[in-house]
């Protein structure tokens, strides 16, 4: 990629999966940047899938072959989930587990210190990052919580992201007004289980409760979407907002995974299909205008077609 004035970058971020990697992939440009990195490729992996891990090895060995003296570093949920691998590959230099790429200083000393690994499950809190602009998008993200405290059968996530953690809400605040003074008209909140927001907080406050602090704290704010919700945790002041508040977008991607009780417990998720159902209906109720979108796994073990 190009620079506007013409010159080539010196760090340059490859983002694969979710939309908290996008937030954060901002954070690290700038902690690279910082630290005087030049000529320096960042590739911000994904776990979900092996699909999504073996684009990422693609990837990296095609960087490599299209600029041989460039510094590749490796990071995100497959790099903390499987180091070893990513640090065995020739083409990589560096390898930073998900809690050292947020932070300022492994970068200062990537080239002494090329493997920064550490137990993620270890990791208590979640630090807001300061992003005042997100390259060439119209809306931008916001982490307000990370990691996951359940353990879905089918999912690696909490091996690679640790434990649920939330970002205080004045820290939010801050982030999103922020934001809103840089020109953007729309943020999305996203983490990894962010249902579960606030339980590990003072006061223990609801995803629904911060949110329309936030709201009312930055009346500027035009437009607040969620990235996805667990539709049994929600409450009672995010169903209020859902019906009374027009600048929260009706939109939302409930985490499904299945249409079937026993699979869905048999993958240990917390919902039946009649809660779905029962949620769609309430949600639908409150706000006609409603959109739904949903993660499904197809051809989970023991499913039949």
């Amino acid at each position: 990629p190009m620079s506007i004035l013409g010159k080539p970058m010196s760090v340059n971020v490859v983002t694969f999966g979710c939309r908290l990697n996008t937030y954060e992939s901002e954070v690290m440009k700038t902690h690279a940047e910082a630290a005087g990195l030049k000529d320096t490729i960042i590739f911000n992996t994904c776990a979900v899938t092996s699909e999504a891990e073996k684009q990422a090895r693609q990837s990296i060995r095609r960087a490599r072959r299209e600029n041989p003296h460039a510094r590749i570093i490796v990071t995100g949920c497959a790099a903390q989930v499987h180091a070893d691998d990513f640090k065995a590959m020739p083409e990589v230099n560096a390898v930073l587990g998900n809690h050292e790429k947020m932070k300022a200083e492994p970068y200062l000393k990537i080239d002494s210190e090329p493997a920064q690994v550490n137990d993620i499950m270890s990791v208590k809190e979640t630090a807001s990052h300061l992003v005042s602009s997100f390259e060439g998008r119209a809306r931008a993200f916001i982490q307000v919580q990370n990691g996951c405290n359940h353990r879905c059968t089918f999912c690696i996530i909490p091996y690679g992201r640790g434990n649920s953690r939330s970002v205080p809400i004045g820290e939010i605040v801050t982030q999103v007004r922020t934001l809103v003074e840089s020109g953007y008209q729309e943020v999305v909140f996203t983490g990894v289980d962010v249902s579960d927001y606030g339980k590990d907080l003072p006061g223990e406050p609801t995803l629904g409760q911060m949110m329309r602090r936030v709201l009312a704290q930055v009346p500027e704010l035009k437009r607040l979407r969620l990235s996805s919700i667990d539709a049994v945790e929600v409450d009672d002041d995010l169903y209020r907002l859902l019906a009374e508040e027009p600048r929260l977008m009706p939109h939302m991607h409930v985490s499904l995974q299945a249409g079937d009780d026993m699979v869905l417990k048999r993958m240990k998720r917390r919902h039946l299909r009649n809660d779905i159902i029962a949620f769609c209906d309430k949600v639908r109720a409150l706000r006609p205008d409603i959109v739904f979108g949903a993660d499904i796994i197809a051809g989970f073990p023991t499913e039949t077609d």
